[in-house]
């Protein structure tokens, strides 16, 4: 497994992963109607922009040859109280529970010079709240899941997440 910082020529392969993903974990509390949907699209516009102007974020990938398994992107000196704020995790599906995410956490520990960094998990993804709490995070906070994009649609009734720190 090769870590590397991510550009804007891998915004298409992100979004793929990133699709997968959520419609692996988040069925229930998004929308199937958005989940089955044109996702992969929305989320190739989303990590375009992201990618093409970076700002204070951080993506960071894994890979094993040329296949993306795994990505993080961190928003340094997010927040006054929490720290960085990591936006995303996302492992494929038959690379988890390999080290995948647990390396990717450290590379982006490294780089906020292990300050405080924190993230939203959905409340009904209790296997990767092990995986928070198995990496020293703590949950301190219950809130309701904004929807994706601003679009109160994309959402199942009113799913909530919860936040995760490490001091």
């Amino acid at each position: 497994m090769d870590l590397r910082p991510a550009g804007p020529p891998d915004a298409a392969p992100i979004a793929e992963l990133h699709a997968a993903s959520w419609r692996r974990h988040y069925r229930g509390a998004f929308a199937d109607s958005y989940l089955d949907g044109d996702v992969v699209t929305e989320r190739r516009t989303v990590w375009s922009s992201r990618l093409a102007a970076p700002g204070a974020g951080l993506t960071l990938l894994a890979e094993a040859g040329d296949e993306l398994i795994g990505f993080l992107h961190i928003v340094i000196d997010h927040d006054e109280q929490w720290g960085s704020f990591i936006d995303n995790l996302h492992v494929r599906h038959g690379h988890q529970r390999a080290g995948v995410g647990r390396a990717l956490m450290a590379q982006a520990a490294e780089a906020v010079d292990h300050r405080a960094r924190y993230l939203w998990v959905l409340e009904q993804n209790v296997t990767a709240q092990g995986f928070y709490r198995a990496l020293g995070g703590r949950c301190v906070e219950k809130a309701v899941v904004s929807p994706p994009g601003g679009v109160a649609g994309r959402l199942h009734g009113t799913p909530h997440k919860l936040r995760f720190v490490w001091p």
